[in-house]
């Protein structure tokens, strides 16, 4: 059992082309019409609680979904299946908010270092092509690497609680992945509690810009 809806995914051959239903991923990893209007989606419904929201903060929430989203279910391969999907072959459904559908290549163990292989085909792979996409709407890159390091430990604490039995594992392996290339210098970590060195800015989404800050955020 998935232990929840960020970590869930279908699965397909490799090489293999899903139903008409699904599209390939890499049409929302890149600054075109489909992530635009994800971000516009986002926006109006951060919009509908009656604030004035900034692009620039819809598309930081945007891009902390999609980064949960796409490392949730890589992070519980990595540690139960001793293997990495390849995210150049996969595919989702677009809906609106949520964890979207997402289809994978299924994963083999391959005998490559896990963090190496985790850094090249997630971190170096899809995420930096998002992180590219996502620059494009004034978002800093300080928030775009902090949003990354947010969703990674927000995925850890959930395998934590779900599947306890991986905790020394999941803890160890996402500490070398933050003191990779693509994560160093984004958080520090107090007796294990995590505080990222940015801000999501979804505090700004509220009346006046004046919201609750999140749990983990520079600012508390």
């Amino acid at each position: 059992m998935s232990p929840g809806p960020f970590f869930a995914h279908h699965t397909h051959a490799a090489g293999e082309e899903p139903a008409a239903s699904w599209r390939p991923l890499s049409e929302v990893l890149d600054d075109g019409p489909v992530l635009r209007d994800r971000v516009a989606q986002v926006q109006a419904v951060l919009a509908a609680g009656g604030g004035d929201v900034e692009l620039r903060v819809a598309a930081s929430v945007a891009h902390l979904g999609l980064a949960a989203r796409l490392l949730s279910p890589a992070l519980a391969s990595a540690l139960g299946e001793a293997a990495v999907p390849d995210y150049a072959d996969a595919w989702w459904q677009p809906t609106v908010g949520g964890a979207f559908p997402l289809s994978l290549p299924k994963a083999e163990p391959s005998g490559e270092d896990l963090v190496e292989l985790f850094d090249r085909r997630v971190l170096s792979g899809p995420l930096a092509r998002l992180d590219t996409a996502i620059g494009a709407f004034s978002l800093s890159e300080t928030i775009r690497r902090g949003n990354v390091a947010s969703a990674l430990n927000g995925a850890m604490t959930m395998l934590h609680s779900e599947r306890p039995e991986w905790t020394d594992e999941a803890t160890a392996f996402v500490g070398r992945l933050e003191a990779l290339p693509a994560l160093a210098d984004t958080a520090t970590r107090d007796r294990g509690r995590f505080r990222r060195k940015s801000c999501c800015l979804i505090y700004r989404a509220a009346p006046a810009h004046d919201g609750p800050k999140c749990g983990d955020c520079v600012l508390v």
